[in-house]
């Protein structure tokens, strides 16, 4: 079987290259009676520590959040998973959340930057989404460019097996006639790819794009593609 695809690339030797992704949504924060329960990374939750639970970040990674209600920033270490409540991005310490000014609130509008890949003494890679096989047999031609991407996208998963992001892809392609972009990462020492669909001019269409995949992909977001 010989298939045609096209895979636009653009490449991040480290997360303090030229170019970054950008993930906006609410945040909110862990309530008091997880305080001393371990976390997916084998830590125990402390308030007072800068942390947070993130989907898909490898543990150890450090994040930059900014309230965009009010301008207030912290770093936080990303050491658990989560969380697991529609249109949520990402889960604070109770300490992350005061210093971000949302405590009354509950929530907040957010906008997450990656500024560290971390040590690599805790390391859980980025999971890939979905259960993609591919027949020994298969062939796919490639036309690969590097892009400067803009706009918005919807990363639909991160893979370290090439073998299963071209598959996806190829389906991606097929179902939604949409731009693929695959952005390669290097955290802690290992080659990530992160596959995201779309390049719209607004976050509206993003959005709209996000809900049609959400019962495929259900942990899929919106990325902001910016110059740093």
């Amino acid at each position: 079987m010989n298939k045609s695809l096209s895979i636009v690339l653009f490449i991040l030797l480290s997360m303090n290259c030229g170019f970054g992704q950008v993930q906006t949504g609410k945040a909110s924060y862990y309530a008091d009676r997880f305080e001393g329960k371990p976390t997916a990374s084998g830590e125990k939750y402390r308030h007072n520590k800068l942390t947070a639970a993130h989907k898909t970040l490898p543990f150890g990674t450090r994040v930059r959040v900014t309230n965009l209600a009010n301008n207030a920033t912290v770093e936080v270490v990303i050491n658990d998973r989560g969380p697991y409540v529609e249109d949520r991005i990402i889960d604070l310490s109770k300490s992350a959340a005061e210093k971000l000014g949302f405590i009354v609130q509950g929530l907040a509008e957010v906008k997450l930057e990656v500024i560290d890949p971390g040590t690599g003494k805790v390391s859980d890679p980025a999971r890939p989404i979905g259960n993609v096989s591919v027949d020994e047999k298969e062939f796919y031609n490639l036309a690969i460019d590097r892009s400067r991407p803009t706009g918005f996208g919807v990363q639909i998963g991160t893979f370290q097996e090439l073998v299963n992001l071209l598959r996806l892809t190829d389906n991606l392609k097929k179902s939604y006639q949409k731009k693929i972009t695959v952005q390669v990462k290097v955290i802690n020492g290992v080659k990530f790819y992160s596959l995201i669909i779309g390049q719209f001019k607004n976050r509206a269409k993003a959005e709209s794009m996000r809900e049609e995949l959400r019962k495929r992909y259900p942990d899929a977001f919106i990325v902001e593609f910016k110059r740093l």
